[in-house]
């Protein structure tokens, strides 16, 4: 963002002191990264005043700094707006800023895959188009706005995440947002204990569709029939589904190579494509993007070579080097049943190595019934043909105790990842892959630390 400041002092309606016509190029929430030119906000939190940091970030190059209102004596010698409310200042902010922008916006939402989806919408569009796209998880009612804060005037394209943990929460940035496209990946149970049931969750995912500018487009998982639901009651809206089966666009014959993933499109649009990242669900994520790309004008070539260099943030199915010659994938960024099965179904098909393995973590947040989602996880395990199966937390021992009919091997610990990596160290071959699951608090990456071939 490159505003004037007066423009911003008119945007939030705000009184101020010392407003000169500078130029404000950024908006910061944290003083120790304030860059010059920056505007500074303070928020006030059970621990920390950031106003005490106010005098500090414009000696580091900050022009001003918002101050709340009720907030006891503001310094004279600084220049200040003054506002009653800090989040809602950033909010209106991000507003006023989207009502100038002239670039193509994208929404993203999901149970799981956002942040890949994400990834590979910008990976494909990025050679060919300006980008700009949301920054580790800055997908809530902060993170979004300073997103679209950061994007450039002739940023052509902005892929904004949205995360929430109830409802009203995506509708919310959506409106703020007003994205062209909208995605909705899959239907998890992640927010379970906050939304009751899938059918809730369904319902909070689609509010997306509530900023969708004029003759805006859903793209959804078309496999599941929740959604679908939900579509079919929205008569007049523009909507593409994309998925395995009876969808609009369909991913066939996926197969894993040491590349990555390969596979075939057909209906709305036909072709190979591959993708550098391991897992069936990837490449459905990857059919969101080969859809944008197609709308935003590439041509196929060009959304075929862009799609093969693309690079995932960390812990997305990520291949790392083992010991010993192993193939080590991270996929520990986040669990839930459905992207636990989704794990499950790659190491069961993959070729890419003959021995497999699987390091599961606990999946947190998902209410009342978290025992019965981890020992439904049973039924899938006990049919699979891999070596073995390694638990890690106190709710896997829930798991562990329904593998009775599972033919490999199998080993549990609530707490002690160095028992469990010592454990695996000597299964690592050069024909061993070890597929890595869990929510992120449970630290899995901690146990690949200590396999991987080099320090990561």
């Amino acid at each position: 963002m490159k505003r004037n400041l007066i423009t911003i002092q008119q945007w939030l309606q705000a009184e101020g002191q010392h407003i000169a016509e500078q130029q404000v190029t950024g908006v910061c929430i944290d003083s120790r990264k304030v860059q010059a030119g920056d505007l500074f906000i303070p928020f006030r939190g059970e621990q920390v005043n950031g106003h005490q940091y106010v005098k500090a970030a414009i000696e580091q190059g900050a022009i001003v700094a918002l101050w709340l209102k009720d907030e006891p004596n503001p310094p004279t010698d600084l220049p200040l707006l003054f506002v009653e409310d800090a989040e809602l200042a950033l909010q209106q902010m991000a507003r006023s800023y989207r009502s100038e922008l002239t670039c193509t916006v994208i929404g993203v939402t999901g149970s799981n895959g956002k942040t890949s989806t994400k990834d590979l919408i910008a990976g494909v569009l990025s050679p060919y188009l300006k980008v700009k796209k949301t920054e580790g998880n800055f997908n809530n009612e902060l993170g979004l706005p300073l997103t679209l804060l950061a994007v450039e005037d002739d940023t052509e394209v902005a892929i904004l995440e949205m995360g929430m943990s109830g409802f009203g929460e995506i509708s919310f940035l959506s409106t703020l947002a007003k994205p062209q496209f909208a995605v909705i990946t899959n239907i998890g149970e992640a927010h379970m204990q906050d939304l009751g049931s899938r059918e809730g969750i369904a319902k909070a995912k689609f509010e997306i569709i509530d900023g969708l500018e004029g003759n805006g487009m859903l793209l959804y998982d078309g496999d599941e029939p929740l959604l679908k639901g939900l579509v079919y009651q929205k008569s007049n809206l523009r909507s593409v589904s994309f998925g395995y089966e009876q969808d609009d666009l369909i991913a066939q014959q996926i197969i894993s190579t040491d590349k990555g993933s390969s596979f075939t499109i057909t209906g709305k649009h036909e072709g190979q494509y591959t993708i550098p990242v391991y897992g069936s669900h990837q490449v459905k994520n990857a059919l969101a993007a080969i859809i944008i790309a197609k709308e935003l004008g590439l041509t196929e070539k060009q959304i075929e070579e862009s799609l093969s260099e693309t690079t995932l943030t960390d812990m997305r199915m990520q291949p790392i080097a083992g010991k010993n010659g192993s193939l080590l994938i991270n996929d520990a960024y986040n669990a839930a049943p459905t992207s636990m099965r989704a794990a499950f179904r790659f190491i069961d098909e993959t070729s890419v190595k003959q021995n497999k393995w699987l390091v599961l973590g606990d999946m947190l947040e998902l209410g009342p019934d978290e025992q019965r989602y981890h020992e439904e996880l049973a039924d899938e395990l006990n049919k699979m043909n891999v070596n073995g199966i390694a638990l890690f937390g106190p709710r896997m021992k829930w798991l562990s105790e329904q593998l009775k009919d599972y033919r490999g091997d199998i080993m549990w610990t609530a707490n002690d990842m160095v028992l469990l990596a010592e454990a695996l160290r000597p299964k690592l071959t050069d024909q061993t892959v070890v597929l890595f699951k869990g929510s992120r608090g449970m630290k899995l990456e901690r146990i690949i630390e200590m396999l991987a071939e080099e320090e990561l």
